[in-house]
């Protein structure tokens, strides 16, 4: 079941993973950074072709940011080394 302050805490720990601040995915996404905000502390969510720039972004899959599974499965299987 989706619940706005899971996918909230997940938008941010994906966020801060990558080592950036609210402005740099509020420019990724072209909204203001208080939107970001917003969507961190589970008050707003966002439109479905923000989620999917956000997943592509974080390589990651929107089952796993909407709390549909616990498992950040990737979009894009990152090649192996070797």
């Amino acid at each position: 079941m989706f619940h706005k302050d899971l996918y909230g805490l997940r938008l941010k720990k994906l966020r801060n993973l990558s080592g950036e601040r609210q402005a740099d995915l509020a420019a990724i996404l072209g909204v203001k950074p208080n939107q970001i905000m917003e969507m961190e502390n589970g008050r707003k969510t966002t439109t479905l072709e923000k989620l999917a720039l956000i997943c592509r972004h974080y390589n990651v899959s929107a089952d796993y940011l909407l709390g549909l599974t616990d498992e950040p499965r990737p979009l894009v299987q990152q090649e192996k080394e070797g």
